[in-house]
């Protein structure tokens, strides 16, 4: 009897081996990368990446070097830790695609079809589309509109209120949610087209943008089980969301609205003329732009807003900085008559605010760059050694490993608003690894070709709320002592990674 339970667990165990080895072990071959194919068939290493990515990788690198291979959800992923051999990923656009993955996710999560031009569902560059409607000229009027979009959306409650000099309390993550997501939102997809201005419409206004924003929080919850490839239908509530998101965003809905923004409107046109969506299909690719324009801006607004308040020198230097601004352009802080303006050349000269917003996203960012080799190639990195990649697999760099290197940044887990500022207070460009300057040492909007387009305006949009809210508002924590809240770790990858819990926050209208 025991020997015959001994050659059952002996078969059992030979069984599970022999399937292991053909769902999910593959062998090193001479001059690829060191590998690990992980104990579970498909999932291979996925779970312990997704507990802790940075640990993850810097155990792994400490074993088996600056490059090595891991078995994640099916798919291989080479990820490069060396900083210097970043840009030998960076130039390879000859051998490695950055659009296969985002494309791929983005049918995953919005359910619309393929945006590659290449699968026959569309001609439109979108990479384009978005360089030509959120840079360069396209920038003044989408600073224009956010920010009196702002204004009024920070300085209409507050001024509704009989005692508007009272404290008001919130949540920060809360408070930077609804001011920056229908100000936001009004600022890409307009307004309705009615203009009467009387309180009943403003409240339908507000209701049709609280409607969108509730939506857009049950979707976004999913979001990360999505892009890892579980089917929506599992998700009633974010699918219904999603789906009201889409309905909202039907060309006939957003024809009928006004001030929408050139990326919309273009959008729109190259929908109708370019592709061969369906009318739902094309507005989910609306819903896509409206959860890239809010996803990583929300948090990564949040960290900022918190940081500055916690910390006392941040917060005396961005007010001077603020308060220098507008000065030199003779305006008034005047919250019955908001009218404040920021141009664009003003934004990229506030080198304080631009110091205290990188700081916070360092510290927050979990963002993973991804390409995905169109062939069998050689990989050479900054050690002149190379490594031979084969065709579908996946290189990866993971910043935050960057950006809390302390050989890079002193102290790194530490916020110090002054970081990305030189002797002479301008933006500093500098940092050393070794004593060798590094080419990238902030990353938070990615690389190469798939740095985010919006970039510029994620970062005017930030510098616009400090601004308002240091001149407009008193604002201190409830709890001066309080605690950094831990990052949310399920969306890391996906670039700035919110707070596990919300921080009380006071303000108040400023006296004149």
């Amino acid at each position: 009897m025991i020997m015959s339970v001994a050659l059952i667990w002996a078969f059992v165990v030979g069984l599970c081996c022999c399937l292991w080895l053909i769902l999910g072990f593959r062998r090193r071959q001479p001059g690829e990368p060191p590998i690990e194919n992980g104990w579970i068939p498909y999932l291979g290493c996925a779970l312990q990446f997704g507990a802790n990515p940075l640990e993850f990788l810097r155990s792994r690198q400490k074993k088996f070097g600056h490059i090595f291979t891991c078995k994640i959800a099916g798919q291989y992923v080479h990820f490069l830790c060396d900083p210097f051999s970043y840009h030998s990923v960076i130039r390879q656009g000859r051998h490695l695609d950055w659009k296969k993955f985002h494309f791929a996710a983005s049918v995953k999560a919005f359910g619309h079809e393929s945006m590659d031009p290449s699968h026959g569902y569309t001609t439109e560059n979108l990479h384009q589309t978005f360089l030509k409607t959120l840079q360069g000229e396209a920038l003044p009027s989408l600073i224009e509109n956010m920010m009196e979009n702002l204004q009024s959306i920070m300085l209409q409650s507050i001024m509704l209120k009989a005692r508007c000099s009272e404290w008001e309390v919130d949540g920060i993550f809360a408070f930077c949610y609804k001011v920056m997501f229908e100000s936001g939102y009004l600022t890409l997809f307009g307004q309705e087209l009615d203009r009467d201005k009387n309180v009943a419409c403003q409240q339908a206004q507000k209701a049709l943008v609280l409607s969108a924003l509730e939506n857009y929080k049950e979707f976004d919850k999913i979001f990360p089980a999505l892009v890892a490839g579980l089917p929506i239908h599992v998700f009633k509530s974010g699918h219904n969301a999603r789906e009201n998101l889409a309905k909202s965003m039907l060309h006939e809905n957003l024809s009928k609205r006004t001030k929408i923004s050139d990326l919309i409107s273009l959008r729109m046109q190259l929908n109708d003329t370019l592709s061969t969506f369906n009318e739902l299909s094309k507005a989910r690719t609306h819903v896509a732009i409206l959860w890239a324009s809010q996803a990583n801006t929300l948090p990564a607004t949040f960290w900022t807003l918190f940081y500055l308040i916690r910390c006392p020198a941040a917060m005396k230097a961005a007010r001077e900085e603020v308060r220098n601004t507008f000065e030199s352009s003779n305006q008034k802080v005047d919250p019955k008559d908001p009218r404040l303006t920021l141009t664009r050349e003003q934004l990229d000269n506030m080198p304080v605010l631009d110091s205290i917003i990188k700081e916070a996203m360092r510290l927050s960012s979990a963002s993973l760059n991804v390409r995905v080799a169109k062939e069998d190639f050689l990989l050479h990195l900054d050690n002149k050694k190379s490594y031979r990649i084969r065709k579908d697999d996946v290189i990866a760099l993971y910043p935050q490993m960057l950006h809390f290197d302390p050989e890079i940044y002193d102290d790194p887990l530490t916020y110090k608003y002054d970081r990305y500022l030189d002797e002479n207070r301008q933006e500093k460009t500098s940092f050393y690894r070794g004593g060798r300057k590094l080419r990238y040492y902030y990353m938070p909007f990615g690389s190469g070709v798939t740095k985010c387009p919006g970039r510029f305006f994620a970062v005017h949009e930030i510098k616009q709320f400090l601004a308002l809210a240091l001149s407009y508002f008193e604002i201190e924590l409830l709890d001066p002592g309080v605690k950094v809240p831990p990052l949310d770790q399920s969306r890391a990858g996906l670039g700035i990674l919110q707070p596990t819990y919300d921080i009380d926050f006071r303000y108040r209208l400023k006296t004149q």
